[in-house]
């Protein structure tokens, strides 16, 4: 004789909220669960894998998009919470062909390695030219420390960001920032 069949409950269904988005110029309309991030949004539903998936917990920086012109982690911040905002990713900088002058700078001065965190160090700053919160090379390197660079490519990120601002003397090599450092 054959055992019973097991039927398994139903499953509650879950619910969506809608959520629209400007995404690097253009208008996009989703319905995702309460639970989903930025970043998994920009993954997963609008397909732009530039923002990257490092760390999860906002420490590292891979990725950073901007929101409303304003650096953020994607990782911390629910979809919905966005919703009807701008949102650029590292895909959105170029303006077609025509790099962004960031994007341009970082291939100039060698700013990338594996390039894993290049994503987020771009939109950081951009985000950080942005505020106008630096005006020095010690400035930039401190508020672009919450983008780690597990190669350590940060003399080169330094001045890239200082040269494409208009700071002079970009990084001084002898003084290698460190993500965490209060420059002197």
């Amino acid at each position: 004789m054959n055992a019973p069949e097991t039927i398994a409950p139903p499953r509650a269904a879950v619910q969506t909220y809608p959520l629209t988005l400007n995404i690097n110029g253009r208008e996009h309309d989703f319905r995702v669960e309460a639970w989903v991030t930025l970043l998994d949004l920009l993954r997963e539903h609008a397909g732009l894998t530039g923002s990257k998936k490092g760390c999860d917990h906002g420490q590292c920086g891979a990725c950073t998009v901007l929101v409303g012109g304003r650096r953020i982690n994607s990782c911390l911040t629910l979809a919905v919470m966005q919703n009807g905002k701008e949102v650029t990713t590292v895909e959105g900088l170029a303006d077609g062909n025509q790099l962004h002058p960031v994007q341009q700078a970082f291939i100039d001065n060698d700013a990338f390695q594996c390039g894993y965190c290049t994503s987020g160090q771009l939109c950081s700053a951009v985000g950080l030219m942005n505020e106008g919160n630096a005006c020095t090379a010690g400035q930039v390197r401190e508020l672009m420390s919450g983008n780690v660079c597990r190669c350590g490519a940060y003399p080169g990120i330094v001045a890239a960001v200082t040269e494409v601002m208009g700071i002079p003397g970009h990084d001084d090599p002898a003084r290698p920032f460190q993500p965490g450092t209060v420059p002197a």
